[in-house]
């Protein structure tokens, strides 16, 4: 057996949440699968109309992408299909692109919607070859929260027309231009479908509030086709969704027509789906399952999206309500997913011409249900009481959001998230830990890197040039360098040059064995050891500087 290996032979990164299973979780694995398909089936196929698309996309997602993540994924109760972020970020990653599917040719953007799965699923598992995972993960989460209340509002209003008897859907079209089909749906409001959509909705709200047990988007779907079945709802203009094909979604072909248009919509879902994916597994993990590697995440978030994309799927990623559902029934592991997979396979090979029967104000309910849950004010407040800049982080990416469009705002919310980062790195932070004759001892409390090798080498000096009584000499601590660039180095050797201007010795201690090294390699390093100025302990430093 090697490292990569389990006892009984089969690789680590295949079903790592099935090691050590045990018969007795058989029953809370299927039970978990079962509650977790009765909302993760509907709502999919929900969220597919968001972006415009059939619904049996949405319940397509509910297939092979979570079966792959079942293989691959580490978090044992997560379900993996699409959220309502990543569903509203593929509309306008379509809208943008020109692409967006019409109700008269609703299957129009599909060849475009499999480019931007795989793109998806591609820069996930490149993301994972690079082990970027910590990185990604280093997003701010007012980033995220001011995103997710864009999303909520904008999706919210643009199911407005629907709650209100129109069949039209511009929740890809951004805030400002929902608000218009609002304000146009309000000349043709359909009594009926307004009856069905407040119906729809007390039903989802009352049982999320009182019972959140019980499946309430099983229960307006099945009654919202009752109705449309046994009544004559229909023809008194309930508009139903479009009819669904029953059967396996068949491959397809990437269509590369629009794939400049794509990439910077598929590069923001793939952050948000990562975002998702890892929050979603770490706020359901309990203290006694192993930790969450982000690093596996990205690769089996990613390995989902590309097979997926060949069969039409929307971009996947770990949802919340499902993965609470399938946890708080009892799953124990991710067989509790590949029982959901068998549920939406039934679904879709023999439900098709029930499903039919859908009213559209029903899956409207659903998703404006689903999305209001996201418009998290009282956070936005809770945040401005502790951190001013969180809270502006947030509400400068949530405007953009509802004025700029969804992209922009995951743009410049990731590069405000970095602008952060690097004013941190580029904080000194320097510490006196001794002190010996005219010899002064200093603790390189982070480490340095391209962006603060500068700012923390100018720090040094003026630290330095402020003691009392003057020092000739630094013994610098620099344990925390484990990499060093040539940008450090050569920042380093001026650092040297301008001490020693000064009248000041420098002398370095406790260099990492790898960084020292690559250190070597420079003819100012081999000097420095030559002159007997690298020691292994600060003591050993300061003895040595202060003969």
């Amino acid at each position: 057996m090697t490292s990569t290996a389990t006892a009984s032979g089969r690789p680590r990164w295949l079903l790592p949440t099935f090691v050590g299973y045990r018969r007795e979780w058989l029953l809370p694995d299927i039970v978990g699968g079962l509650s977790a398909g009765a909302v993760v089936v509907p709502q999919a196929m929900a969220y597919a109309t968001i972006a415009n698309l059939p619904v049996q996309v949405g319940l397509y997602t509910c297939i092979l992408p979570m079966l792959v993540y079942a293989l691959l994924g580490g978090s044992r109760a997560m379900s993996v299909s699409t959220t309502s972020t990543i569903a509203t970020l593929t509309a306008t990653t379509l809208v943008s692109a020109g692409v967006a599917a019409s109700a008269d040719d609703p299957d129009a953007a599909l060849g475009s919607l499999v480019l931007l799965t795989l793109l998806v699923g591609a820069i996930l598992l490149i993301a994972w070859l690079l082990r970027l995972g910590s990185l990604v993960e280093s997003i701010s989460g007012a980033t995220v929260l001011g995103l997710k209340i864009g999303v909520g509002a904008t999706v919210a209003v643009g199911q407005l027309p629907k709650l209100l008897g129109e069949t039209g859907n511009v929740s890809g079209e951004g805030f400002i231009n929902s608000l218009v089909a609002v304000g146009k749906a309000l000349d043709s409001v359909n009594p009926p479908t307004v009856v069905l959509s407040v119906a729809s909705i007390l039903v989802l709200v009352l049982l999320q509030r009182f019972a959140p047990r019980v499946p309430g988007t099983l229960i307006v779907v099945v009654g919202g086709i009752l109705l449309s079945a046994f009544t004559g709802m229909t023809a008194a203009g309930v508009a139903l969704i479009d009819p669904v094909p029953s059967g396996f979604p068949l491959p397809s072909l990437p269509d590369f027509t629009h794939l400049p248009e794509l990439v910077p919509g598929a590069l923001a879902i793939a952050i948000m789906a990562f975002l998702e994916s890892a929050a979603v597994a770490r706020g359901i993990r309990k203290a006694t399952e192993p930790q969450v590697d982000s690093n596996q995440e990205l690769f089996a978030t990613g390995a989902a999206n590309v097979v997926g994309s060949f069969f039409t799927t929307m971009p996947a990623a770990g949802g919340f309500s499902q993965s609470a559902v399938n946890q708080n029934a009892g799953a124990k592991t991710l067989l509790s997913t590949i029982v959901t997979v068998a549920l939406a396979i039934l679904v879709a090979l023999f439900l098709g011409p029930v499903l039919s029967l859908l009213p559209q104000a029903t899956l409207a309910a659903m998703v404006f249900v689903a999305v209001m849950g996201l418009i998290n004010i009282p956070e936005l407040v809770r945040w401005a009481r502790i951190s001013r800049i969180d809270f502006w982080i947030a509400l400068v990416v949530a405007l953009i959001g509802l004025s700029a469009g969804l992209l922009p705002a995951v743009a410049i919310g990731v590069v405000m998230t970095l602008v952060l980062v690097l004013r941190e790195v580029n904080i000194p932070k320097l510490d006196i830990t001794g002190r010996e004759g005219d010899a002064l001892a200093v603790h390189l409390g982070r480490g340095l890197y391209t962006a603060n090798a500068a700012e923390n080498a100018r720090a040094i000096v003026a630290l330095a040039t402020s003691q009392t009584p003057p020092v000739d000499a630094v013994v610098l601590d620099v344990e925390r360098l484990d990499i060093v660039t040539v940008t450090i180095l050569d920042a380093l050797e001026d650092l040297d040059r301008e001490l020693t201007q000064l009248g000041i010795v420098l002398h370095l201690v406790r260099l990492p064995e790898k960084a020292t090294a690559i250190a070597r390699k420079t003819p100012w390093f081999e000097g420095l050891e030559r002159a007997g100025r690298v020691h292994d302990t600060v003591d050993e430093g300061l003895a040595a500087a202060s003969v």
